[in-house]
């Protein structure tokens, strides 16, 4: 009896794993510290991440965003105490939660924004990043996105922690990305520098062309910087810039030239993945959704395009 438990336990967790590894296949690419380029992808995953509409309750959120036509979320900021809606405290039922959530309004979790910090001692900041992926696990969500530390003191410890935990990550299928987010990782570059320090292959660059701008009040063209991460995507943020600082700009109002954004990531090797739509200008709740809509459609008009 005890061996036939065992086998049932050993194939459910086959099984998830199994799930969990395809549905990371169809967004993760290759490191390329090994110069290994990212393999071709067939198609295009369009979400929205819960920050568009965070000024509001987390339920009207998730309908918004399946009102405007998404069939992938990103779970980022909502409008609670706790702001970021998954961290290393967040209770692994309150995760299932929201996935439930999500599933009941045909939506799939894509991406799951949730930092740490690595001011802990080495061990207590591992515990919280599996937690964290531990999370994206429980939701079968294939990519667990990091925003990097702005503290150059503790710039080693933060990267050591990633490269500790991505075998554990890649155990229970889910990737690990970072984004350029100020700091010591505010460009290509920068962002390059860190992947290639942790030298793992489930830990890619999660680009966000909007913040480019934004950390470089305006100086540096996303495009020219989109040169600099060949090899490195694993996804994107659609995120638009307006001077002096602003990021809640609905897409093709600012700055960002996506179409040729797009373009020179896919030379690069991006050709197929997550792409989410993270920031839209503030209003009431119809305008948002309305502008929601129109940004699906303008972001299937420019992936559509060919390089």
């Amino acid at each position: 009896m005890m061996n036939q438990k065992l086998s049932r336990r050993a194939f459910v967790d086959l099984t998830a794993k199994a799930s969990a590894a395809a549905a990371l296949g169809s967004v993760l690419s290759l490191n390329n510290a090994a110069g290994v380029n990212p393999p071709a992808m067939k198609s295009w995953q369009i979400g929205c991440y819960t920050r568009v509409f965070d000024q509001f309750d987390y339920s009207l959120a998730l309908d918004a965003i399946a009102e405007a036509g998404f069939k992938y979320v990103g779970l980022m900021t909502t409008n609670t105490k706790q702001w970021v809606m998954v961290n290393p405290a967040t209770k692994p039922e309150e995760v299932q939660a929201m996935n439930s959530a999500a599933e009941k309004r045909g939506l799939k979790i894509l991406s799951i924004y949730g930092d740490f910090s690595a001011a802990d001692t080495s061990e207590v900041a591992v515990t919280k990043l599996r937690q964290l992926i531990d999370h994206c696990a429980a939701c079968r969500c294939p990519n667990l996105m990091l925003g990097g530390t702005n503290d150059e003191k503790l710039y080693q410890a933060y990267y050591s922690t990633v490269a500790k935990c991505c075998p554990y990550a890649a155990d229970k299928g889910v990737g690990l990305s970072i984004k350029p987010h100020g700091g010591q990782n505010a460009t290509g570059p920068q962002c390059r520098k860190a992947i290639e320090l942790v030298g793992q292959k489930n830990f890619g660059l999660w680009y966000d062309p909007g913040n480019i701008f934004y950390y470089s009040d305006g100086k540096l063209d996303p495009v020219q910087d989109a040169a600099t991460v060949d090899g490195l995507v694993v996804g994107m943020s659609v995120k638009d810039f307006r001077p002096p600082k602003e990021v809640l700009v609905n897409p093709g109002s600012g700055k960002v030239d996506f179409p040729a954004v797009m373009s020179r990531l896919r030379q690069g090797g991006f050709n197929g993945g997550p792409i989410i739509l993270e920031c839209l200008e503030r209003g009431p709740l119809e305008d948002v959704k309305a502008a929601a809509k129109k940004a699906r459609l303008f972001i299937e008009q420019f992936t559509a395009r060919k390089v």
